[in-house]
């Protein structure tokens, strides 16, 4: 292989019109930092003239040389330009001058289109896009410039929809119309399918339109927390989709009742404030996990006492506490037996004693009952879009925030594999 094939082997160029004479290589300093520069020299016959149109003849004459500074990706961790002098022709037809071009950088720009790629496979990774600039040797508005083309040219495919859908939200940025963003993902394997700005029903009922019939009428089911307006968009725009309640979110929703329950009761007896607070997670748990076997001392308890003794010294305190810790114990278990019929029953008891905080949960267990049954009957769960969601506030948090909710949805959609990182010929 010659040295001309090494060159372009090592820096990846793909243009056979460029060639490098001797001493092609050196170090320059340039405003404090040491480059690598590789010179080369870009020279052929072009089939016609771009002012005029005409086809190359003899009345094309050389007119010199005019220097490009590339900026092409480091070299052995230098940053690495590429000192092209390109020829440049006089066409007497029409008596201007052109420059040739070269397919290493688009017309009238300083940096490359591997450079380009390169910085939108690094926009794949977790970081932030000013790392991302100083890395690649150019502005963070390039590196906007380059998501933002990568975005327009991928459109998103709208005419399937999987078996089982996931929705669910995350905090938007301050541009967006909403405060809250919608999320929706494939329920089986967890991929993201699409972000929409607003989740409020009418945006989302405009939105679910672009999908035609066939495409929302494949849906069989949809998993969502307990958001009426979901309830109401899917009973609207997917004919054949069953609903089924997160069972995360069921729990979540009798534990923080509870949870309010104990801080209230705490204010009451202000004595035992300090066993409230240092042991608020043993009275959440389930009781098959509490142990009562094994003895050992508590702080702030004198004697020998099991898990299961501290739990009930305190909800026994309270009368209110007592009877609705009872009740979030038989939800929790009917949950975890995924048992329906205990479920109905428990919910439709007369509970008086209860407190404020879980007699309106159980107004919204009731609300939501039918599509519990179909959550105890299928293993679906939303896990894969809480944890999209989670990548998305990481996401957000390395960016310190985005100005712009489209180019916050580019980096997620980037991010998340939805647009496809291949060299484009316009960057």
């Amino acid at each position: 292989m010659s040295n001309q094939n090494y060159i372009m082997e090592m820096l990846e160029l793909k243009d056979n019109n460029v060639t490098f004479k001797e001493n092609f290589y050196y170090k320059e300093k340039i405003k404090g930092i040491i480059y690598k520069i590789f010179e080369g020299y870009l020279s052929y016959k072009p089939k016609l003239c771009p002012n005029c149109g005409v086809i190359f003849d003899n009345k094309f004459e050389k007119h010199g040389f005019i220097t490009s500074n590339i900026k092409i990706p480091d070299v052995s961790g230098y940053k690495t330009i590429l000192r092209l002098h390109k020829q440049r022709y006089l066409c007497k037809h029409c008596n201007k001058a052109f420059t040739l071009s070269t397919s290493i950088t688009n017309y009238g720009c300083f940096i490359s289109n591997n450079t380009k790629h390169k910085i939108a496979k690094d926009l794949v990774k977790k970081r932030s896009e000013k790392d991302i600039a100083s890395d690649n040797n150019v502005s963070p508005n390039t590196v906007e410039r380059i998501m933002d083309s990568y975005y327009e040219s991928q459109k998103i495919y709208k005419h399937y929809l999987p078996k089982v859908l996931s929705f669910d939200e995350f905090k938007s940025v301050k541009s967006a119309d909403g405060a809250m963003s919608f999320h929706m993902c494939n329920g089986i394997t967890g991929q993201t399918i699409d972000i929409i700005e607003d989740r409020r029903l009418d945006n989302l009922i405009k939105y679910f339109y672009y999908y035609d019939y066939k495409a929302r009428s494949h849906v069989q089911f949809i998993i969502i927390d307990m958001y009426s307006p979901y309830v109401s968009l899917i009973k609207k725009m997917f004919p054949n989709a069953n609903i089924i309640i997160d069972k995360f979110h069921l729990t979540q929703l009798i534990s923080r009742s509870l949870n309010k329950t104990r801080i209230m009761t705490m204010k009451k007896h202000k004595q035992h404030h300090r066993k409230f607070k240092r042991y608020w997670k043993l009275i959440l748990k389930s009781r098959d996990e509490l142990d009562s076997s094994k003895w050992k001392r508590f702080t702030c308890f004198k004697n020998l006492m099991t898990t299961t003794d501290v739990v009930d010294f305190l909800v026994n305190l309270d009368n209110e506490l007592k009877e609705t810790y009872i009740l979030y114990q038989d939800l929790l278990y009917s949950f975890k037996k995924n048992n329906y019929d205990l479920l109905k029953k428990t919910l439709n008891k007369q509970n008086t004693n209860i407190s404020s905080y879980m007699k309106t949960s159980i107004k919204t267990l009731l609300e939501f009952l039918p599509h519990i049954k179909n959550t105890f009957n299928n293993n679906y769960h939303n896990g894969f879009i809480e944890g999209n969601n989670n990548f998305i506030k990481v996401i957000k948090r390395i960016a310190f925030g985005f100005r712009s909710f489209r180019r916050f949805k580019a980096r997620i959609m980037i991010c998340k594999g939805l647009i496809k990182i291949k060299k484009i010929a316009n960057a």
